[in-house]
């Protein structure tokens, strides 16, 4: 299995509904692509850093699961949609599991 973790840094313009749609719309891609074994999205709760306001993790359950995840229009339209509302950086590490 493969683990993806992805922090989002967004601006200060970016609101809590925004934010709310982010993770609803992440959320839904597990029902939609074949290979997504788990998957979270949430607020950064951490009191230590507040520079990265979300985050999502996905568990894959192999590399080709990861590559179709990638290559397809779902997941294209929700970091279309994340970079519309806002998003001004972010850090993505995969690791396997």
């Amino acid at each position: 299995m493969i683990n993806r973790v992805v922090l989002l840094k967004f601006s200060d313009k970016t609101t809590e509904e925004q934010y709310q749609e982010v993770i609803t719309r992440f959320k839904a891609l597990e029902s939609q692509l074949p290979g997504i074994a788990e998957i979270h999205a949430g607020r950064n709760v951490s009191k230590r850093n507040q520079e990265y306001q979300l985050i999502l993790n996905v568990r894959f359950s192999d590399q080709n699961a990861l590559e179709t995840y990638e290559a397809s229009a779902e997941h294209g339209a929700v970091a279309a949609y994340i970079k519309e509302v806002g998003r001004l950086d972010s850090i993505g590490v995969d690791f396997v599991i």
